[in-house]
């Protein structure tokens, strides 16, 4: 009987309810402990499978609004345990989820449209996100979270670090800190069987290498970046932790609703043009949602809360990056890097009305109805505009969960 549940995203309580099912049901095989505390004292648990000393850490939860890594990771740990070939010479360690605090807040376990998916929404603010906030705040700085990751990392010496994230509506694509030869094939079938689209021009690898569609490999400490506005350099994240020990970090992604506008590879007629055209309609909507939040600021008590500090986050991040879309794109734009950063320019106004909506709906604030009029608008067009598409809840995990243990396959090869 597998321990996932059905049509919907289990909550951290059910995820570490099964991997202790898990813990009892083979003692002998598997451990479950808590390696550390978030800041609201909730507990961070790792399971680990196998007692091989080279080992792959598989992390989930490190984005709250990214729920397809806690089923995952379940199902990875039910293969491993049937697979004994995946275990004869790796042990596998699973981190829960390594935001506890942000999945409280995130409360959209079985969205019907990108709407419902919005109303529960919720992602912390860059200085609060476990992996990200190296590469924003000084080390004596880190939260909890980031601090109990890196000391799993130092413990286990990973060859292989997977992190499990996802996007709300796109493709599938890899993001490598070092390239993994032979990846790139088994990822393309997998998410051709599946009917899942690769997004090949994601905004999120602007710029990398790829070593086949939709697998980017980051470029090295001291290459330009596509968007300097952006503070969150990827290098300076708990990705790059593993390396110091000779390992690397793949970073697996997968929608809940596919579109098939992110994976057309032609050539975009007119980049620059569709670039400026982005840029002015991203600070035309949050200014939208800047007035929201000017008006009710006054009414509104402290401190912020998470959801508050997150949207004002969001809201922060628009005015350098229109800025950065606004100069040359790529010589070598495709439709689907267009596509993707449209997307990502509707997604980030969106995001921080949909956080400030929770706020005013807590403080029943007169301003709650109209803010939730626009979130609903712009949640139909995101969703008319890219044809979304469920991805059933079982294709997500299954294509991760392939893509992961090639992932690891090969690294082992690479490594060897």
């Amino acid at each position: 009987m597998s321990l996932l549940p059905e049509l919907r995203y289990p909550s951290v309580t059910e995820i570490v309810s099964s991997a202790r099912a898990l813990t009892a049901h083979r003692p002998g095989l598997c451990s479950l402990r808590q390696v550390g505390s978030s800041r609201a004292g909730r507990p961070l648990q790792l399971l680990s499978v196998g007692h091989a000393a080279r080992s792959v850490l598989v992390v989930a939860g490190a984005h709250a609004n990214e729920p397809t890594g806690g089923s995952t990771l379940l199902s990875l740990a039910e293969r491993v345990l049937r697979e004994r070939e995946l275990r004869s010479d790796t042990s596998w360690h699973f981190l829960l989820c390594a935001d506890p605090d942000g999945a409280s807040l995130h409360v959209t376990p079985a969205p019907r449209t990108l709407l419902d998916y919005h109303l529960g929404f919720f992602r912390p603010a860059g200085p609060e996100q476990p992996e990200w906030s190296p590469s924003v705040l000084p080390p004596d700085r880190l939260p909890p979270e980031t601090r109990a990751l890196t000391r799993v990392i130092d413990e286990l010496r990973p060859y292989l670090q997977v992190t499990l994230h996802g996007t709300d509506l796109g493709g599938s694509w890899v993001q490598l800190t070092k390239d993994i030869p032979g990846l790139a094939e088994p990822f393309a079938k997998s998410a051709a069987e599946l009917n899942i689209p690769v997004e090949t021009g994601a905004s999120d690898a602007a710029g990398w290498p790829a070593s086949g569609p939709g697998v980017h490999v980051m470029p090295a400490p001291g290459s330009d970046l596509a968007y300097p506005s952006m503070p969150d350099d990827a290098r300076h994240s708990t990705w790059y932790h593993a390396h110091r020990y000779g390992g690397l970090t793949a970073v697996v992604e997968v929608p809940m609703w596919a579109s098939d506008l992110v994976d057309d590879p032609a050539p975009h007629p007119a980049p620059a043009a569709a670039m400026r055209r982005l840029a002015r309609r991203l600070l035309k909507d949050a200014v939208q949602v800047e007035s929201v939040l000017a008006e009710v600021l006054p009414r509104l008590p402290g401190p912020d809360g998470p959801l508050l500090r997150a949207a004002k986050w969001a809201l922060e991040l628009v005015p350098g990056l229109a800025g950065d879309w606004a100069q040359a794109p790529p010589a070598d734009s495709t439709m689907a890097y267009v596509g993707s950063v449209d997307a990502f320019g509707r997604r980030l106004p969106l995001r921080a009305a949909a956080m400030l909506l929770r706020v005013l709906q807590e403080a029943d604030d007169r301003a709650a109805p109209p803010l939730e009029r626009l979130v609903a608008s712009w949640s139909e067009a995101f969703a008319e505009r890219f044809r979304a598409r469920w991805v059933p809840l079982e294709h997500q995990v299954e294509h991760q969960s392939r893509t992961v243990v090639a992932a690891a396959r090969h690294a082992r090869d690479r490594a060897a």
